[in-house]
């Protein structure tokens, strides 16, 4: 196998890991923060961006299509609404198959983030 073609797929892996990692960490936000109560996408961005202090934002434009899938998926349903100022806007709120699926979501991550605490104790022993 040409050494090529073994860094390019070594590129590829990675990256479908961290698509992965970000897509699992979009989810259990977005689940999360619906845990709260129901909420339209840009109130939705916001607070989970002002919740972890800036570690995680979401572009609109990258939200929607994941709120589309969740929707698919049934672990969230939205609806319209009109706001008081009289514009719609869809509202999204966690379904019992949402809340379902939050608590493996959530284990999971914690099992993760304890196997890389260990690794670091490991590192700097």
């Amino acid at each position: 196998m040409p050494v090529s073609y073994i860094r390019i797929l070594y590129v590829r892996e990675q990256s479908m890991i961290g698509a992965g990692i970000k897509r699992g960490t979009a989810e259990l936000a977005v689940l999360s923060i619906l845990e709260e109560g129901p909420l339209h996408g840009y109130e939705m961005a916001r607070r989970i961006e002002e919740q972890t202090k800036g570690a995680l934002r979401f572009t609109l434009a990258a939200l929607y299509p994941m709120l589309y899938r969740m929707e698919q998926r049934r672990w969230i349903r939205g609806s319209w609404e009109t706001s008081d100022n009289g514009r719609r806007r869809r509202c999204y709120r966690l379904t019992p198959a949402g809340r379902k699926k939050l608590s493996p979501l959530r284990q999971e991550w914690s099992e993760l983030f304890q196997a890389l605490r260990r690794l670091k104790k490991v590192a700097h022993a």
